[in-house]
């Protein structure tokens, strides 16, 4: 970390000084300090005087616009006596700081900072005098501490109220150049070498009226300001010469200024002469830091310090670095510029954080990063608490519909071709009528006894009856009492008693004569607007119940089937049902998008076949086909070793139709699909699971769920934080929801059921929360 040393001076030549030093890590308190004093030294006084004499003689196309400049005697004689009288000011100044009532202070130096260290060395004083001497041929730092480098400041200042300690840094380095009036000089050379720059947006004023300047400042924000032409000091004031007939006094752009500093400028370039009375004014306004010339700079000195210290600060090291490197490549042509590394100088705001290229990427403060954190933080906690009572319920269903719906379009399967269904509609009622059958309900006995005896040559594995067959049978068909009895491929259906918006009811009772283990339940488990999405696999009946059994049609038929498989089922000891060596897990009352759910029973959630339509789950006969025997061939021949399921598709008994996640975006007819459809869909969800390892849904743990949403919360809040124009950040949040969409969209299809809607909100009311605080801290900055 960079050391910062602080040289306080309080005096001048003529009245000696008094010093206070101050030593410690950048952007921290001074962990040591002592005072000393250096004499009055006249003599130092006067050659300095005398320097700056001979240095403003040797040059006639410099960037100065002043009263006329005498040329006399040779060039070679005046640079022999510049020569000299530097070297003498040289002299005089490492002799004046090794005066023994300074000696204690030096000590101190050499004794807490080591060589090798970068250090800012920050020359506090109001005395314009003691800025003029050339501090950085002091043998410490010309010598000695090699990463050491001179700044100027003031005693007395305020906090900088720049927009940098908030908020503010845009993608891009903004700079304002001004090119003044540019007579006997090539600002042209500026130009070029500021529209190099990397990562820089650049606005350029050429010989502008001050009115241009004014709108330039007021209306946009500044990172750093530029200039090159013609300017002046006198004492501790200066000018700039912005075009042919006018200039401008630094007190004239106060206000203007001002401004631009509450509004993120941070560094003030002016590549023009005799600036340090530019540099202490520009102090006063607040501007954290300001490059000057210290006299007159010849035209070329000028654009090669700019190339030098533009190509090193761009690359993202320290203003420090870039201005020391700038000034020792001018040694190289000191020959014929004589003085031409005692011209850069940094004078800056002691309170200032000193800005680096790469800020253009803008710095997170500890301040926004605990806005942003503990935001993100609250916001994750609210809609959690919102979730977990179940008011997100809904709209997190909705979403899995949305899901399911785009998964058929992206991944289609094929129809499961180990079930067979065959349909009872109006036309095969009516075909029973019209034959003379005795009916009870949609299928009379004699139809079922003829379908029994069709099928039986056919060979199926098993046959599922999902029609409630209540009562005794006809004595007419003695065959089909026999076959309910004894067929153990043949599983039938009962209702458990419920409790529902028509009352209480006690269920509808079994077949007569058939064995427990051929049993099962048709109820299903629907959310609101009888949607199904859950699949019930087991429950136990209530005492009163006319349907006594446990387990599930689907289920008995699939167990069946995959008993011939060599696939048993057992109980895990989590509790959870495992078929083969896939468990099925249990839902329970806060799972993913289901919270507060009556997750009584055995319930999983039901993966749908990805199909376009969910009635296109099985191949399909119908009832009077197989009675007149008009199975298609190729359909006879698959009918071997599958599971035919018997179900009515006709629209009487309304009380067996659902939707599905596939109904809202179906035709107004297909809204609805009867039970036996969603019979098949669960029953291939067992089968396909164990036999085709095709996916169940899964979902996370709550608490990573949290963590999830938490993640989307906070890069919420630092979008909001990082892009301050609306547009920009408008493109962010849209970028921001697609990638959330994509990921959750992409894991669903691998069967993932994550967060989706508390993720939006916590991401969007997070950027609402952090955009209103950041406007109020604002606020209260330009206060």
């Amino acid at each position: 970390m960079r050391k910062l040393v602080v040289l306080k001076l309080d005096g001048d030549l003529h009245l000696g000084v008094q010093v206070t030093l101050e030593i410690g890590e950048e952007g921290k308190r001074p962990t040591t300090e002592i005072t000393g004093k250096l004499p009055s030294n006249l003599d130092m006084a006067t050659a300095i005087e005398q320097w700056q004499s001979i240095y403003r003689s040797l040059w006639k196309f410099t960037r100065i616009k002043a009263k006329k400049i005498t040329y006399d005697g040779s060039i070679s004689q005046r640079r022999q006596e510049y020569d000299t009288k530097a070297s003498e000011v040289q002299k005089h100044l490492n002799k004046w700081l090794l005066s023994d009532s300074f000696r204690p202070v030096r000590e101190k130096w050499l004794k807490h900072l080591m060589p090798d260290e970068e250090i800012r060395v920050l020359i506090r004083t109001h005395c314009l005098q003691l800025k003029k001497l050339p501090w950085h041929l002091w043998d410490l730092i010309d010598q000695d501490y090699l990463k050491a480098e001179v700044v100027l400041g003031i005693p007395d200042s305020e906090p900088v109220t720049s927009v940098l300690q908030t908020y503010t840094w845009k993608n891009k380095i903004r700079i304002l150049a001004i090119l003044g009036h540019s007579d006997g000089i090539d600002v042209e050379k500026d130009r070029q070498l500021l529209e190099k720059l990397p990562n820089a947006a650049i606005t350029f004023l050429v010989e502008p009226q001050y009115s241009d300047i004014n709108d330039k400042l007021w209306k946009q924000p500044w990172n750093i300001l530029f200039f090159a032409g013609h300017s002046k000091s006198e004492g501790d004031t200066g000018c700039i010469y912005i075009n042919k007939t006018d200039q401008l006094t630094i007190d004239e752009l106060r206000h203007d200024l001002r401004n631009a500093v509450a509004n993120g400028l941070q560094l003030a370039i002016f590549n023009s002469c005799d600036g340090l009375g530019l540099a202490r004014e520009l102090q006063d306004i607040q501007i954290p830091q300001t490059i000057v010339m210290r006299e007159p700079v010849p035209d070329l000195v000028a654009q090669k310090f700019l190339k030098y210290f533009l190509e090193v600060f761009s690359s993202r090291q320290s203003i420090y670095t870039a201005v020391r490197t700038a000034r020792q490549r001018l040694k190289g042509i000191e020959k014929e510029y004589p003085g031409a590394t005692w011209l850069p100088v940094i004078s800056e705001h002691p309170a200032v954080v000193p800005m680096t290229w790469q800020l253009q990427r803008k710095m997170l403060t500890n301040k926004n990063a605990m806005a942003v954190l503990l935001t993100s933080l609250l916001v994750t906690s609210l809609v959690t608490g919102v979730r977990y009572w179940g008011y997100l319920q809904a709209s997190e269903l909705h979403a899995f519909d949305h899901f399911i719906q785009m998964r058929s379009h992206f991944v289609t399967e094929q129809p499961d071709e180990r079930i067979l269904i065959i349909t009872i509609d109006e036309a095969d009622i009516q075909y029973q009528i019209n034959k003379g059958m005795q009916m009870r309900w949609s299928l009379s006995d004699q139809a079922l006894a003829q379908l029994l005896e069709k099928l039986n040559k056919y060979q199926p594995r098993s046959i599922g009856l999902d029609i409630y067959r209540d009562g005794t049978l006809d004595p007419k068909y003695p065959n089909l009492a026999t076959r309910f009895q004894q067929d153990n491929r043949l599983f039938f259906v009962c209702k458990v008693a419920t409790t529902d918006d028509d009352g209480d009811t006690d269920g509808i009772p079994p077949p007569f004569g058939v064995s427990r283990e051929r049993l099962s339940f048709s109820d299903f488990v629907a959310d609101d607007e009888n949607i199904a999405r859950r699949q019930l696999l087991h429950l136990t009946p209530p005492s009163k119940s006319l349907c006594t059994t446990e387990y599930a049609f689907s289920l008995q038929l699939a167990l069946h089937y995959l008993d011939q498989e060599a696939k048993t089922s057992s109980v895990t000891k989590e509790g959870h049902l495992q078929i083969g060596d896939i468990v099925f897990e249990q839902l329970n009352e806060h799972t993913s998008g289901y919270q507060k759910v009556d997750a009584s029973g055995y319930q999983v959630l039901l993966n749908y076949r990805s199909l376009r339509s969910a009635e296109k789950i099985a191949e399909q006969i119908s009832l009077r086909d197989v009675l007149d025997e008009k199975i298609p061939i190729e359909s006879v021949q698959l009918l071997k070793d599958r599971i035919v399921i018997i179900g009515l598709s006709a629209p009487t008994n309304t009380n067996d139709y659902w939707k599905t996640p596939f109904s809202s975006n179906a035709r107004p007819k297909q809204k609805q699909i009867p039970g036996v459809f969603v019979q098949a869909h669960m029953l291939s969800q067992i089968l396909s699971a164990v036999l085709d390892r095709r996916p169940l849904l899964w979902w996370w743990s709550g608490w990573m769920e949290i963590l999830w949403i938490w993640g989307w919360s906070l890069i919420g809040g630092i979008t909001a934080w990082y892009y301050s124009k609306p547009l920009h950040l408008g493109l962010a949040v849209i970028v921001t929801l697609l990638t959330l969409f994509g990921l959750s969209f992409s894991i669903f299809i691998l069967a993932g059921w994550i967060p989706f809607i508390p993720s939006v909100l916590g991401l969007l009311t997070t950027q609402v929360m952090v955009i209103l605080w950041l406007r109020r801290s604002n606020f209260g900055q330009k206060r």
